[in-house]
Order: C-alpha cells, then sequence, then structure tokens
C-alpha cells in the first residue's frame, strides 16, 4: 500500500508540473461545453424568439396575396420585410444581403386569380357531391401557381425542409380560407361570418407533448441535459493529451525497465495512474456539472437538472473515466514518441466523438454507422449519460450500457498488457 500511495504522489507531482495538459483537461473543455450549448440553444429557441429574416417580394395585389403574408407573419417563425414587386432575382440576392436574411419568397402575380379560381372548381364539386346545383363555369385545370423560396446555400437541408414546411401550411390556410368563402356563398348567397370563418379555420386539434422517462418525471430536456454530459465524455477521453505522454516518457526514460530492479511491480505504477487520473475525470466531470448547474443560468443559458440517482451517476462517471485513462494508457504504450501519442490521440479522440453520436445523433446515422457506433467507447458512455440525465433512469437501467463499457476497457487493459510484453517493457 505505501508503493501505491508514493507511486500515486509521484503522478500527481507530474500532472500538476503538467499545465498544458491540465488546460486542455479543464479550459478546453469548459469553453467548449459553453459554446456548443449557446449555439444549440439558440436553435432550440428559434421559433420563440430569434425569428428568421425573410423577405417577401408580392406580385399580386390581389387579397389572396396579403392573406398569404399574414399567414406567414402568424406562423411565428419568421421576421417578415416586404419588397416591392418588380424585383428581379439580382436584386432580391441583394436585398437578402442588405437585409442580413437567409431566405426570400416571391409570390406571383397570377397568385389571387388561381385560388378564386381553384377554390370555385372544389365548391362546384362539394355542390354536385350535395345533390346541389352548381355554377356553370369552365372547370378547372392545374393548380395555383408556386411560390418561389430562393435561400442562402449555408442553410442546412433540415431547417429548409422545416421552413418549407411553414409555408406549406400558411398556403393551405389561403387556399382553404377561400374554398371555404366560396362553397358557404354558393349554398347561402351571402358571404362567410367572420366569426364562423375563425372558427372553422382555427378548429384543430391541439398536441400535448410529454417526454418519455423512466422515473415519471415530465420534466422536459433543454440544451444543456443534451451537451453537457456529452462534452464532459469528450474532456474525460483528452486526459490522454497528458497521460499518454506521461506513459511515453516513462517509457523512454527507461523507468518500466528499472521497474525490474526494484522490489515492486510494474502492476503498481499502471494502477497508480489509472487512480490518479480517474480522480482527475470525476473532477473535470464535477466542474462542468458544476458549471452547468449554476454557471448556465447566470448567462442566460438553460440550466443543468442533475438525474435523481446521484449514486448511479458516480458510477457511470467512473465507469466513463477508467475507459478513458485505459485508452490514454493504451495509445501511450504503443507510441513510440511524445507527438505521436499526442497527434494519434488527438484525432482518433475526434473520430471516436464524432461515431460515437456526440457530434451528430446516432440516430441520424445510416445502418452502418449505427455498427460502427457501437465499437466507439464513447457511444456507450453517451447511452449511459443520456439513461440519466434524459430518460431519468437509474443505475439499473443504463447497466445494458455500462456492461459493454466495461468489456471495452477490459480489453484495452489487456491490448496494454500485450503491449507492454511484446517490448520487454515488464
Amino acid at each position: 500500500m505505501f508503493k501505491l500511495w508514493a507511486t500515486i504522489k509521484k503522478d500527481c507531482r507530474v500532472l500538476i508540473r503538467d499545465g498544458i495538459g491540465l488546460s486542455l483537461m479543464f479550459i478546453m473543455p469548459i469553453v467548449l461545453v459553453v459554446v456548443v450549448t449557446d449555439i444549440q440553444n439558440s436553435t432550440f429557441q428559434l421559433i420563440n424568439k430569434n425569428k428568421m429574416a425573410i423577405l417577401v417580394c408580392s406580385r399580386d395585389t390581389g387579397e389572396s396575396g396579403k392573406q398569404l403574408i399574414d399567414a406567414i407573419n402568424k406562423i411565428g417563425l419568421f421576421k417578415v420585410y416586404n419588397l416591392p414587386k418588380n424585383q428581379d432575382v439580382k436584386t432580391i440576392a441583394d436585398s437578402m444581403k442588405d437585409k442580413d436574411a437567409l431566405l426570400s419568397v416571391t409570390i406571383p402575380e397570377d397568385f389571387t386569380r388561381k385560388v378564386k379560381a381553384k377554390a370555385k372548381s372544389v365548391s362546384n364539386k362539394a355542390m354536385v357531391s350535395f345533390g346541389l346545383q352548381a355554377d356553370s363555369v369552365q372547370k378547372y385545370t392545374g393548380d395555383v401557381s408556386p411560390l418561389t423560396l430562393y435561400y442562402n446555400p449555408v442553410i442546412q437541408e433540415q431547417l429548409r425542409l422545416s421552413v418549407k414546411g411553414g409555408l406549406q401550411s400558411a398556403l393551405q390556410i389561403v387556399e382553404s380560407r377561400e374554398t371555404l368563402r366560396t362553397l358557404y356563398f354558393a349554398i347561402n348567397e351571402k358571404p362567410l361570418p367572420e366569426k364562423l370563418e375563425s372558427e372553422m379555420l382555427s378548429n384543430k386539434a391541439a398536441i400535448n407533448e410529454i417526454p418519455v422517462s423512466k422515473n415519471g418525471s415530465l420534466r422536459a430536456p433543454n440544451a444543456a441535459q443534451h451537451n453537457v454530459p456529452a462534452w464532459t465524455i469528450f474532456a474525460m477521453f483528452f486526459v490522454i493529451m497528458s497521460l499518454g505522454g506521461s506513459v511515453v516518457r516513462e517509457k523512454v526514460s527507461g523507468s518500466f525497465v528499472r521497474l525490474k530492479t526494484l522490489p515492486t511491480n510494474f502492476a503498481v505504477g499502471l494502477l497508480s495512474k489509472q487512480i490518479t487520473y480517474v480522480a482527475v475525470t470525476v473532477v473535470q466531470a464535477i466542474v462542468i456539472f458544476a458549471l452547468g448547474i449554476w454557471g448556465f443560468p447566470l448567462m442566460g443559458l438553460p440550466g443543468l437538472n442533475i438525474p435523481l440517482d446521484v449514486f448511479g451517476l458516480l458510477v457511470v462517471t467512473i465507469i466513463c473515466g477508467w475507459c478513458a485513462v485505459s485508452y490514454a494508457i493504451c495509445v501511450g504504450v504503443f507510441a513510440e514518441s511524445h507527438q505521436q501519442s499526442n497527434g494519434f490521440g488527438a484525432i482518433s479522440i475526434v473520430i471516436l466523438a464524432a461515431i460515437g453520436g456526440l457530434m451528430v445523433p446516432s440516430f441520424a446515422m445510416d445502418t452502418s454507422l449505427k455498427t460502427i457506433a457501437n465499437f466507439s467507447p464513447m457511444h456507450w458512455c453517451l447511452q449511459a449519460y443520456y439513461g440519466l440525465f434524459l430518460e431519468g433512469g437509474k443505475l439499473t437501467d443504463v447497466m445494458q450500457y455500462l456492461i459493454p463499457l466495461v468489456l471495452i476497457t477490459l480489453v484495452l487493459q489487456l491490448i496494454t498488457f500485450l503491449g507492454l510484453k511484446r517490448k520487454n517493457l515488464i
């Protein structure tokens, strides 16, 4: 025990002297989690607070064109700016740049006429189906002239499809209103009362949104719940920048060989490093979680809600940290230089984070990438944390994720042992 304690104190002194490694393990993850959470929170709040600027060029002077602009305003997603009707494509592009708008919509000049014609055709068909006499007008063929949506290429496809869906909803409202008015007038020979029109158009079923959780809690997740656990894992694995280099230095300097001449065992040194750096990963988690709980609200960001099973959170954190430390030691054993350890370590961590779901959600990946994700320890770390933070689970609920994580850790430990044996370091 004395040998282990002495070795732990030695590793702690080495760690404290490594200022760059400490900054990479603590300052970099803190900055990262704040920036990413702020960006994602702005995306989550896009509809309620940060409305997208959209330019509307209406070449239609009729009533339906004005109704469409009102409907776009009422969606709540856009901040509408009206443009003169004689705008060409180049002028619209220049206006988008001047207004810092990513979107622009052009309403065709025959929009009202086409909407009324379509409404009349639908009304006549309805009258015939009711057994009533319809007006003898020319049968309507075709569809309403399409709107033209100009968008900045920087907009991601998912957001563009959401915008397109919102515009289609506004267009549907305008067409439905005109159809109702026409049909009501054909039956009653008087205009549709405004109150009745409003009731008919707004009479739609509500949608209740309830997050699924294991403990019955209905607390909706926020950007902090998604990002803080993910980038905490990223920070844990970045101990490789300090630990990997430490293993390389001791290997190159002959420390492992000198251990053979002393009345001790190499396992004491490896166990010391694991205990020391697992403690570091736990401190990392405490610091980042504390920032999410108390620091985020001061920055105007949603606060982090700690899971009810605090013991389960501690166990998951320790196992995730142990896996990160095992990976760092494994890389350090096989690296021939400090540069190789840092270079390969940093790149491999980014790759493991990408395929593990930290950067792109696993459900958005195709089948082949989902299979590959199972080999990333970060994937199982993230699933275990999400099971606690997002699903409100307990330790027993995330055991299905911890078991593969422990198996991966044991494999890394075995590879490390075989690497030391092959290099005659033990």
